[in-house]
């Protein structure tokens, strides 16, 4: 149940961008400009054959981009990111052509279905390319360099072994050396100084595009992917933020307090924002590696499941395996054999691959993978399970016409591996045969700040990554100026600043992989809102009628079928719909995520006043 790090290989988006998984192109409410007073003078006949021989095109190019994106990420070359970026530049053109192109037929009444096609053509071009060739192809080359850059980033400590990210998120997970944990953070963040002057140029690259479609730039673009105005859905993610962040400020309060007791008045303030090195991962974006240093009342039968999965000496394919039984046991098949034989389960000795997790859909059918470096660990236990999660959603939509095979909004194939995540429980490992005990209630305040310090501590770093980008992109923050309001929104939203003086000589958001493999992140933030609605549906369909944290819907055969459901609809109706259809509401609500917490924000609220925690920074 620890860090969900994923992405899909979506078929109508650019370059290396090809790689973003569920890119979001639930579309909704068109929001760019139109010519006043231009009358359609085209057939229904001609929009049905242009929408038909459009979905089928970017169909083509997207599995060829699709395979060449998967060669250049587990074969890091010169030649591997050559042939990504022109795989990419193909099916970003088209994208982007076909975007332009689909206006034509804004003022024609079509057939629901047609009409829904149309739009999503319309907003295909998830990080557009200008109209010149020569911009094209250097859009798709920087695309496919910053991606390589990451995968292959390193940080090498004087005279000792270079450092992959995978080795660096381990150190900073166990170390409690609070020297070698500025080494590492300091080290690992020195990878995006580079990318640097590629990605703005990238940015001015995009903007233009976004531009030619009658979008004000990327961002604005990426805001129209929700059913909405792209300033409402702005709104809409603050109002959630909003219901979220007192739970959030009373936990900051109670893990900064204790890592004071750790590490000392002189490294951890009694009042101001938390040191980023010390919150046990290299983005200080969840905190669960931390959890260890926590006081919290631990129950009498608890449990360490990295150690038993050691202990039974379970391997990676063995990992995987868990995952796939428990979406079996809701009465989905089986996943393909080729998913075996193509996966990565492992990091391969001989060379460089993206380890960061993944979900894929080479072929929109039933090539499906994970390529994932992992270890046996709870974290990555978790992982797995939220990863196949994609992947049966995936499979679930492979029936509906491409351009609808796609999650109802990007957050939504997110929230998806995360509910099966919160369904394993103590209970889902009891029946699994895990663990011989469940702890007692007891331990449930412990179990809730585990839970929380993951998804909780999340919430204000899930929203602040796209809100640095959409400033970026609107030119609200200029280049000299982006390592800045980077380290401002973080300190704002999350209450950390970095262990070291920061300049603009660093590119700090280039550390954080979707930054540079250009993955739109407000998907995240979503998926930790609908993942206690998608929870407590599926919950209440199973019959449940505990408290929500310990319920797993683990060989409940009719709460897999509700969610297939929803599944199965893809992105063929915009997103409330889908939402009904799981949940009964048409409207995101955090009011689920509150409720499960409810528990632990009256516990740590005492224990900020009795410890005499201050609360915010």
């Amino acid at each position: 149940m620890r860090r969900r790090r994923m992405k899909r290989l979506v078929h109508f988006v650019c370059a290396v961008a090809i790689l973003v998984f569920a890119r979001g192109s639930a579309a909704g409410q068109l929001t760019a400009e139109k010519e006043p007073g231009k009358k359609a003078s085209v057939t229904t006949a001609e929009a049905q054959k242009f929408i038909e021989d459009a979905e089928q095109r970017l169909f083509d190019l997207g599995v060829k981009a699709s395979r060449a994106a998967w060669v250049q990420e587990n074969f890091i070359t010169d030649d591997t990111e050559q042939i990504a970026a022109e795989a990419g530049e193909a099916a970003n053109t088209a994208a982007t052509k076909y975007a332009k192109e689909a206006h034509r037929f804004d003022g024609l009444q079509l057939s629901p279905e047609l009409a829904r096609k149309r739009l999503l053509l319309e907003l295909a071009a998830g990080f557009p390319a200008p109209d010149d060739p020569k911009a094209q192809k250097e859009l798709a080359q920087i695309q496919a360099s910053l991606d390589g850059d990451y995968g292959k980033g390193k940080w090498c400590p004087d005279g000792e072994k270079c450092l992959d990210v995978t080795a660096v998120e381990k150190l900073m997970a166990e170390s409690r050396d609070p020297e070698e944990l500025k080494h590492a953070w300091t080290g690992w963040h020195s990878i995006g100084a580079p990318m640097r002057q590629r990605y703005i140029r990238m940015v001015e690259l995009g903007n233009e595009g976004a531009r030619r479609l009658g979008y004000a730039d990327v961002g604005a673009l990426w805001r129209s992917n929700y059913d909405m105005p792209p300033d409402q859905f702005a709104k809409e993610e603050d109002r959630l933020w909003e219901q979220l962040r007192p739970l959030y400020l009373s936990l900051h309060a109670y893990v900064r307090g204790q890592l004071r007791k750790k590490y000392g008045n002189a490294r951890v303030p009694e009042s101001g924002p938390i040191p980023a090195h010390l919150l046990g991962n290299i983005w200080s974006q969840e905190w669960n590696n931390v959890y260890s240093l926590m006081d919290s009342p631990k129950p009498p039968a608890s449990y360490d499941l990295t150690k038993i999965l050691a202990d039974r000496k379970t391997d990676p394919r063995g990992m995987v395996k868990y995952g796939e039984n428990f979406f079996m046991s809701l009465g989905f098949a089986p996943l393909p054999k080729t998913f075996w034989e193509r996966s990565l389960f492992t990091k391969p000795a001989d060379r460089d691959v993206v380890c960061h997790a993944s979900a894929w859909d080479v072929d929109s059918k039933l090539d499906l993978r994970v390529k994932m470096c992992i270890q046996i660990r709870e974290e990555d236990f978790g992982v797995i399970h939220h990863e196949l999660g994609h992947n049966f959603y995936q499979r679930a939509y492979n029936t509906q016409p491409s351009l609808f095979q796609n999650s109802a909004n990007d957050g939504f194939h997110e929230a998806v591996g995360d509910t099966i995540g919160l369904s394993v429980t103590p209970e889902y490992l009891k029946q699994i045969g895990l663990i011989d005990v469940v702890p007692p209630s007891s331990g449930d305040t412990d179990y809730l700040l585990q839970q929380a310090l993951e998804k909780v501590a999340f919430l204000p770093f899930g929203l602040l990554v796209d809100k640095w980008r959409w400033e970026v992109f609107a030119g609200q923050v200029k280049p000299q100026d982006y390592n800045k309001a980077w380290w401002e929104l973080r300190r704002k939203y999350q209450g950390i600043v970095p262990p070291v003086e920061r300049t603009e000589a660093d590119f700090d958001p280039g550390a954080k992989y979707h930054v540079p493999g250009n993955v739109p992140y407000a998907r995240y933030f979503l998926a930790r809102i609908l993942q206690f609605q998608f929870q407590r549906a599926l919950c209440r369909e199973a019959g449940f009628k505990g408290p929500l944290h310990r319920c797993s819907i683990y060989g409940n055969k009719a709460a897999g079928e509700k969610l297939n459901k929803m599944l199965a609809m893809g992105q063929s109706k915009p997103w409330p719909e889908a939402l009904e259809t799981l949940t009964d509401d048409r409207q995101m609500d955090a009011s689920a995520l509150a409720d499960y917490f409810a528990p632990l924000k009256a516990w740590l609220d005492e224990q900020n006043k009795a410890n005499h925690y201050p609360v915010g920074w």
